[in-house]
């Protein structure tokens, strides 16, 4: 059965009746007369279709109903007492959820940092996370099937009016090659750095630039700033799967500097020569979300971590 508000005051007057057993003290500890009170039991007892109490003239006892609907009421009370702070503690996005996207280069520099200052803050909040590529995530907030996310940005005319974006951090391209390639010496750096010369001739093991745009646009602008037309070789959508391909000697990658952290075995990341290619990382969520839980992400991701 189904209480209304108003019918907590009746559960606060059963409880005052089933601890102290008598309706007279009851009835003086909630400051109001015995026959409203008998009155309001009643009623309860009415509504909920079952006796709580067994009256005599000398004695009050619980039934075994009552007794075992006891801590039920107490609960309801507690609870019903909790929601106020309940309340404001959601909106002060303490309590909730939050579903956050990410690209797989992100789980390597700027996610973990992030998502561990904002649970050390907020640890009562559910945070739910899912790796998808930009060009996913993007949909997802649209569709509102996330909350925010962590990508590689398109331009900025490019991106949708409905949503806002942030930048967390770019860092430098660096060259991903197998291990046997530099044991064999098939590819050679020179005081620890590559030219894009050097594996010019190499297969390219990038993105699709459907998933990642702006991170393919970057890399073949590269190549071509360079003079060079690159060899294409296999695609993948996670960068896992990119240092794997590399690492099988399936061809180099251009990725982040962060990628070091991955710790791949069989590849080695060797930074380019001169001034290399930068991709950056940002958080991006729609503008007209007013979900607190989000307002406080957001609002952790400005202060960087000292």
């Amino acid at each position: 059965m189904v209480f209304h508000i108003m019918d907590l005051r009746q559960i606060r007057h059963f409880l005052a009746v089933a601890e102290d057993l008598n309706f007279s003290r009851a009835a003086e500890r909630l400051r109001m007369t015995q026959p409203p009170l008998s009155q309001s039991i009643l009623a309860l007892e009415t509504e909920l279709g079952v006796r709580l109490f067994v009256r005599t003239k000398r004695s009050v006892a619980l039934t075994p109903v009552g007794a075992d609907w006891l801590p039920h009421a107490r609960q309801v009370l507690a609870d019903a007492a909790a929601l106020p702070g309940i309340a404001q503690r959601l909106s002060q996005g303490e309590l909730g959820a939050l579903r956050v996207g990410f690209v797989s280069t992100a789980d390597y520099s700027v996610l973990p940092d992030l998502v561990s200052r904002y649970k050390a803050r907020y640890p009562d909040v559910a945070i739910s996370l899912q790796e998808m590529t930009g060009d996913l995530q993007i949909e997802a907030l649209l569709d509102g099937d996330i909350d925010v996310g962590l990508i590689i940005p398109p331009p900025r005319p490019s991106l949708h009016p409905t949503l806002a974006y942030r930048r967390l951090v770019t860092e430098p391209l660096v060259v991903a090659v197998s291990e046997q390639w530099l044991a064999a010496a098939r590819v050679v750096p020179r005081q620890g750095h590559l030219r894009l010369a050097d594996v010019a001739t190499e297969p390219l093991v990038l993105f699709p630039r459907r998933s990642s745009p702006s991170f393919h646009d970057v890399i073949t602008g590269y190549y071509a700033n360079n003079g060079i037309a690159p060899r294409m070789g296999q695609q993948a959508i996670q960068m896992q799967t990119i240092m794997s391909l590399v690492s099988a000697g399936m061809g180099v990658a251009l990725v982040p500097r962060s990628l070091e952290n991955l710790g791949r075995t069989g590849v080695r990341c060797v930074p380019l020569e001169g001034t290399p290619p930068s991709i950056e990382t940002g958080l991006v969520w729609r503008r007209d979300n007013a979900l607190p839980t989000l307002e406080g992400f957001v609002a952790m991701a400005r202060h960087k971590k000292q």
